[in-house]
């Protein structure tokens, strides 16, 4: 029933309804034709409460302003200034009341005309105090002006409304984009974080284990696994850094893997001891997009991952063919003892199906024979 209100809001309601109190009151009674003065008093003492309630409970100041029409027609007052409260009440029915409180003061508008015509022509003060055939059309124009002058209050506070709620709703969509917005960045940057994490440590675990048992019997093997531990471990914390900074302050996306950094990804599962055959044919016609060249970057990225932690230590075979509108790719490795990632529930595979679901292309996974094999395809743009 009672709406919340600002103090400041509620405070200056009361001053300007005492205000438009004072002035309607002084006006009916310094007049000189005030022949019921209480009556004039509780007229415009209601119509000011109304005024001074409207945007608190709209509801109760369309009641009060009811009452007081009633106190000023059962004395058989003419119209006066405290009258003009009428409009303001209206006008705060349509713009703040509820469903139920917007259509009483729709229909008060309708209401209140005919009430306005009858009294007014039921009065001495106007027409004699009665309805006549050559009064008919003066009491039509009276209808009409009535009706017109309160339903346009009604009316203004219903433009309000809906301009108030249509810039809620678009407040709500923005909102809702953002959130989106952000939910999928997070996203973004797990996926990235799972790719750059997993694949780096995946690096290092083979380079120790190869390190360890290297240490006695090679040195210079040895070394170079430790170099290759430094180096990955390096590159694996400047894009942890990256993307963190880029969780911690939302700012634009750096550097991100392309085609040409698909060598350096080979040379590091090949510095881990896996051998790694690279087949393209056809080679690439044109420049994919940025967001495919990552897609298919990372998607490679964790295919060989698999292959370096799951993998039953053969040859792993990577084959990709250029098409005209896309290319096809394949990670071939056989299976060792322990489960391809690409299971159930591996993180992994579903990481590489989002990547590719997102630039419109898709990707499989799951056991050939002796081999587990990654494959999909993606367009050479991202489609719409």
């Amino acid at each position: 029933m009672f709406r919340p209100l600002l103090p400041v809001q509620l405070t200056v309601d009361v001053l300007f309804a005492v205000v438009f109190g004072l002035i309607a009151l002084g006006s009916e009674l310094g007049s000189g034709v005030a022949e019921a003065p209480v009556a004039s008093a509780l007229t415009c003492v209601l119509m000011a409460s109304a005024v001074a309630v409207r945007r608190l409970s709209p509801g109760l100041a369309l009641g009060v302003a009811w009452a007081g029409a009633v106190v000023q027609m059962s004395f058989g007052r003419p119209p006066i200034l405290a009258d003009v409260a009428v409009f303001a009440v209206l006008y705060a029915t349509a713009a703040y009341g509820s469903r139920l409180v917007y259509w009483l003061g729709f229909a008060s508008s309708v209401g209140g005309a005919i009430v306005i015509t009858a009294y007014l022509f039921a009065i001495p003060q106007f027409a004699g105090g009665r309805l006549t055939l050559a009064s008919l059309p003066l009491a039509f124009a009276v209808l009409v002006a009535a009706g017109f002058a309160l339903l346009l209050s009604w009316t203004i506070g219903a433009l309000v409304r809906s301009s108030a709620r249509a810039r809620a709703n678009r407040a709500a969509q923005v909102q809702a984009e953002a959130d989106a917005a952000a939910e999928h960045e997070r996203a973004r940057i797990a996926r990235d974080m799972h790719d750059v994490v997993a694949h780096s440590l995946a690096v290092v675990i083979a380079q120790a284990d190869g390190a360890r048992y290297a240490a006695g019997t090679d040195p210079t093997a040895a070394a170079a696994a430790l170099g290759t531990i430094s180096t990955t471990a390096r590159a694996a914390l400047a894009d942890v850094r990256l993307l963190l900074t880029q969780l911690r302050h939302q700012q634009g996306d750096g550097p991100q893997p392309t085609l040409a950094d698909l060598e350096e990804l080979y040379a590091q599962v090949r510095a881990a001891g896996v051998e790694l055959l690279i087949d393209i044919d056809p080679a690439p016609a044109g420049e994919p997009s940025a967001a495919v060249q990552l897609a298919l970057y990372r998607i490679l990225q964790e295919a060989l991952t698999n292959a370096l932690r799951h993998g039953g230590g053969g040859a792993v075979h990577v084959t990709l063919s250029w098409r005209p509108d896309g290319v096809e790719f394949a990670v071939r490795n056989p299976i060792g003892t322990a489960e391809p990632v690409g299971g159930a529930a591996g993180h992994g595979l579903i990481g590489m199906t989002e990547r590719a679901g997102l630039v419109g292309g898709r990707v499989t996974a799951a056991r050939d024979g002796e081999d587990f094999v990654v494959s999909g395809v993606l367009p050479m743009a991202v489609t719409a």
